[in-house]
Formats: C-alpha cells, sequence, structure tokens
C-alpha cells in the first residue's frame, strides 16, 4: 500500500519534535552539547549501515561541501539545544523558524512577501511582551540556529547534487560527530556511565536525524515542493504540542499568538513563493 506524501511529511515532524522533547528531558543528566552530540553521532552510525557514500575518487568540491553542511549541521544542533535549555521548545522553534522564512522570501521585491517578514517579526517581538522573565541568550541562541537552519537549506541543494539519495547525510553526520567529540566528551565524567543517556541519546538520533531524513526524501520523490514548505510551516506548533505533553511546557496566551503569527507568515511566504 503506497503511503501519502503528505502523512509522511507529518510523521516526520512529529519525529523530529519528539526528538527535541526527549533531547530536553536528558538535560537533566548531560549537558546540551553531549546530547548533540549523542545525537549526531547515533545518527552517523545508523547512516553508515543502510547509505554509506562511495568515497573513492571524489573531487574536493565533494568533499568541501560535505564538511561546510557537517559543521552546519552540528552547530545547527548544538546552538538549538543550548537554546531550549533556557526557553520552551515552542518558543525557540518559533524564533529558529525565521531562518527557513528569510530563505524563502529571499530576493523578493514583491510587498506582500514583505509583509509575511513584518508579520512573523511582530510575532517575535511579541514574545518581548511575555510575563515573567524572558531569557535573552535563549532567544539569541534560538536566532542563532535559525541563521544556521538557512545556511542548512542553502547547502541541501548543492550536497544532495554531489552525493546520492541521502549519503551526504551520512558524510555530514560525520563530520558533525567529529566535530562535536571534544566539547562532549569533555563532560564525560558526568554522564558516560549513565546506560539511559546512551540509550535515549541514540533515540534522539533515530527520531530527529534518520527517521526524518528518509521519510522527507521518499516523499519528495512526488510532493511538491511549495506543500512540502506549507507542512513544514506547522514545525513550531508540533514543538509545542509535544513539550506539553511530555515536559510540561505550557506557553502563554501572547506566546501562542507570536508562534501563530510565525506559522501564518510561514505558509503565507510558501504559498507566494509556489505561485510566482
Amino acid at each position: 500500500m503506497r503511503i501519502p506524501p503528505v502523512l509522511l511529511v507529518v510523521v516526520s515532524i512529529a519525529s523530529v519534535q519528539l526528538g527535541s522533547s526527549f533531547a530536553k528531558d536528558l538535560f537533566a543528566s548531560a549537558p546540551p552539547q553531549a546530547v548533540a552530540w549523542l545525537r549526531v553521532a547515533s545518527a552517523a552510525v545508523i547512516l553508515l549501515v543502510i547509505a554509506r557514500p562511495r568515497v573513492s575518487g571524489r573531487p574536493r568540491g565533494h568533499w568541501l561541501v560535505a564538511l561546510t553542511y557537517g559543521l552546519v549541521l552540528s552547530g545547527m544542533n548544538v546552538v538549538f539545544y543550548l537554546a531550549i535549555q533556557r526557553i520552551p521548545i515552542g518558543m525557540a522553534v518559533t524564533v529558529e523558524f525565521l531562518g527557513p522564512l528569510s530563505v524563502a522570501v529571499a530576493g523578493s521585491r514583491r510587498p506582500r512577501d514583505f509583509a509575511w517578514v513584518g508579520l512573523a517579526l511582530t510575532g517575535v517581538a511579541l514574545l518581548g511582551f511575555t510575563p515573567g522573565d524572558l531569557d535573552p541568550v535563549g532567544v539569541a541562541l534560538a536566532l542563532l540556529a535559525g541563521a544556521l537552519w538557512a545556511c542548512y537549506i542553502l547547502l541541501a541543494g548543492p550536497t544532495g547534487r554531489r552525493w546520492s539519495g541521502v549519503t551526504g547525510v551520512t558524510v555530514a553526520s560525520c563530520v558533525g560527530a567529529v566535530a562535536l567529540a571534544a566539547p562532549a566528551l569533555a563532560t564525560a565524567a558526568s554522564w558516560a556511565g549513565n546506560p539511559r543517556v546512551w540509550l535515549l541519546g541514540a533515540a534522539v538520533g533515530l527520531l530527529s536525524s534518520v527517521i526524518p531524513y528518509g521519510l522527507e526524501m521518499i516523499a519528495l520523490r512526488t510532493l511538491d515542493r511549495g506543500v512540502f514548505g506549507i507542512l513544514m510551516s506547522l514545525e513550531p506548533a508540533a514543538a509545542a504540542l509535544f513539550a506539553f505533553a511530555l515536559l510540561g511546557e505550557q506557553l502563554r496566551p501572547i506566546e501562542l499568538v507570536a508562534m501563530g503569527c510565525v506559522v501564518v507568515a510561514s505558509v503565507g511566504a510558501t504559498r507566494s513563493t509556489r505561485v510566482s
């Protein structure tokens, strides 16, 4: 039975955000950089088994783009985890989503696209009116994660053209595992002896990396990229839902309004790009 590609993308989104909640739950036992390393390293091991890349005879340019892709991937993961250590996951993903939104409207000169950007920025600005203390470092880290997400999107095309299937992600994951090894293992004394950390770290790698990459690759074979972009706009809401269900994180009404602004802006920008 053929599974609808829309369903594959929805499952992919759910898998990523479930993994994010598992990762944050791990912070009580291991620091964010260690959890990020466990995610990338476990994903690299699994991907090497199911999508081993051809490494012989590769020109220098292929390795350079994979190296850059891997450094951006690992940086994005660790910065995002540092952000959600300080602020709710739903809020972090809302701010982070400015990255892909910027890519969607980059180069446009149409007033409606500037309106979508303005709506998204309004949503993020509303977070400043959240009652209580808003951790500015957490918000700044989420913004940095968004910038790295934008770079990740821009590098996906060149990587995919040089490395077939998800083999580029395999190489990038290996690069990320090496890049994060030193900061992660520097804290190993506090977590390496805990089997739960290793087990959940591997689960995070499977949920947040391996499963989404595979499902999205299959879905994009038949799914219109505009529809894919609209579906991905559900990420902030999915993040907040899983964080509430698994971690008890609650967002205040103004934070939900902020999230709604970003989601609507993302959908609008994607539809606008699709019809241009």
